[in-house]
C-alpha cells in the first residue's frame, strides 16, 4: 500500500513540474514513470526501499540504453547514492531539489 502512495506522490510532483507522465515498459519490465517536458525525458522508479538480493528497480533502468536521467526514489535514506549512473534519492530530496 505504501508503494502506491509513494508512486502517487512522485506522479503528482512530476505533473506539478510540468511533465507529461507515462507508465513505461522495457520489454516485459515495468518502468514506473517516463516523464517528458519539451526536449527533456526522465525515467523514475519508486520503492519504499531497494529490495535485498534483487536489482529489479535499478536493473529495469540499466537496460534503457539512452542517456536521459534515471532515478530511483526511495524512503530509505541508507539506500541513497549513485549506482551505474542511476541516482537513488530519498523522497524528500526528490520533492525539494531539481531532478535534472
Amino acid at each position: 500500500m505504501l508503494d502506491g502512495v509513494l508512486e502517487n506522490i512522485v506522479f503528482l510532483e512530476l505533473k506539478r513540474r510540468g511533465y507529461d507522465v507515462f507508465v513505461g515498459k522495457n520489454g516485459t519490465k515495468k518502468i514506473d514513470f517516463i516523464a517528458l517536458r519539451r526536449d527533456e525525458k526522465v525515467y523514475v522508479q519508486v520503492c519504499v526501499q531497494l529490495p535485498e538480493n534483487s536489482d529489479r528497480e535499478i536493473g529495469n533502468l540499466m537496460e534503457i540504453r539512452d542517456h536521459y536521467p534515471k532515478f530511483v526514489v526511495t524512503m530509505n535514506p541508507l539506500d541513497t547514492g549513485i549506482e551505474n549512473g542511476i541516482r537513488i534519492v530519498h523522497l524528500k530530496d526528490f520533492l525539494l531539489e531539481d531532478i535534472k
